[in-house]
């Protein structure tokens, strides 16, 4: 079982390629990673960030599929919308499928991107993936509609163009699942802690990594709220050996 991270590089380990990787091997399937950006930062501060040439993000995947059969793939911190074109085509190409983390900010506070790409990512990223993974903020850019209460969240799921997940980490815990225009939610404890970054990048991969595990998306979507719940209570995802 081979997945693909496509995404940035964290340095402090904790989020990007480098935190999906880890989420790959603890859960057992085997990780490449695709970098499409580097950038200065660890869990308190974000420094810069610079970017991948397209050509060269286009050049990595192509060597993966070359000797690999990848089937899913998770997307994180794409930088601009012509990186996201590229990679949507590359989807496409591939036949690949896609769970897409829309990072646009960093937990840190920093602006990962070049721009705003909400747009670019409707047009061309969501319609040729199966799960998208918001959080709040992410998803009130996706869909231009304010999220302040579960009632909010579960609207504003309906407008994302594609299956998804608005995880509840800043609305008490509620993460509001919708696949195949059903609605669920799943409320967690919230756990006092500063060990947040990078939650994001384990909840996308670790679903891609339950998917390759032959699980249904909603199966994966449940287990990888459990390990990411464990993750933050325990303070290291990459120790955390999956029992689910």
């Amino acid at each position: 079982m081979i997945v693909m991270s496509i995404a940035g590089v964290d340095p402090s380990g904790g989020a990007g390629v480098f935190a999906d990787l880890k989420t790959f091997q603890a859960i057992g399937v085997y990780g490449t990673g695709v970098v499409t950006a580097l950038t200065a930062q660890n869990p308190y501060k974000f420094f810069s960030t610079m970017s991948v040439d397209e050509s060269y993000i286009e050049e990595q995947i192509d060597s993966v599929m070359d000797s690999y059969e990848v089937e899913f793939i998770k997307t994180g911190m794409l930088y601009s919308p012509e990186i996201i074109k590229l990679v949507s085509k590359k989807i496409k190409e591939y036949n690949l499928k896609a769970v897409i983390d829309p990072v646009m900010v960093a937990t840190s506070g920093g602006d990962l991107t070049k721009e705003d790409l909400a747009n670019a990512m409707n047009r061309y990223l969501l319609p040729q993936c199966i799960l998208t993974t918001p959080n709040i903020s992410e998803a009130e850019k996706l869909t231009d509609f304010k999220i302040n209460n579960e009632e909010d969240a579960i609207k504003a799921s309906k407008k994302i163009k594609c299956d998804n997940i608005i995880t509840g980490g800043h609305l008490d815990g509620i993460n509001t699942i919708h696949i195949d225009n059903e609605v669920t939610t799943v409320k967690q404890e919230l756990i006092e802690t500063d060990n947040l970054h990078g939650t994001g990048c384990n909840l996308s991969s670790a679903i891609v990594a339950y998917l390759a595990k032959n699980n249904d998306l909603k199966t994966s979507i449940l287990k990888s709220l459990d390990y990411v719940y464990e993750g933050i209570k325990n303070g290291n995802y990459g120790t955390l050996i999956s029992k689910l």
